[in-house]
């Protein structure tokens, strides 16, 4: 391949992933989800998980530590999220989502799902297969 190639091709994956984004946020904001796609994302992540640290919580979504740090804030004072001290280190938290953000997730996960279906419109289930081994294969060469 090319550089050319290479560099429109990268280009086009970049396009479309903030795309995907811009989109989800503009319905976030037009149904008044009263979150972030972020925030949702830290929200989804702590209702599938039961106790998570900052560290493990980072991982999983990708986020450095002030950004999520900030996030997890912000959900605290929505009252979504709570810190609970760990049990075996004093000196750190660990994350878990309140009944109010169990209910929050309960309420918004149909509506994120019908966000998601969009993007896949017009797709069958080997276009999915293809585009599944692309992305994990693009993937497994950036694993260190």
């Amino acid at each position: 391949m090319t550089q050319e190639q290479f560099s429109k091709y990268s280009f086009l994956l970049d396009r479309t992933a903030r795309k995907v984004k811009q989109y989800a946020q503009q319905k976030f904001n037009l149904g008044d989800f009263d979150i972030t796609v972020d925030q949702w994302l830290v929200l989804k992540n702590l209702s599938e998980n039961e106790l998570l640290s900052q560290t493990e919580l980072a991982q999983l979504v990708f986020k450095d530590h002030p950004t999520l740090t900030r996030i997890i804030d912000i959900l605290c004072k929505k009252g979504y999220v709570e810190r609970v001290p760990h049990p075996q280190d004093r000196r750190s938290f660990q994350l878990h989502l309140t009944n109010q953000g169990v209910s929050k997730v309960k309420e918004l996960k149909p509506q994120i799902t019908q966000i998601r279906e969009k993007a896949w419109e017009n797709l069958n289930e080997r276009d999915f297969e293809e585009f599944k081994r692309i992305l994990n294969t693009i993937y497994t060469n950036l694993e260190e």
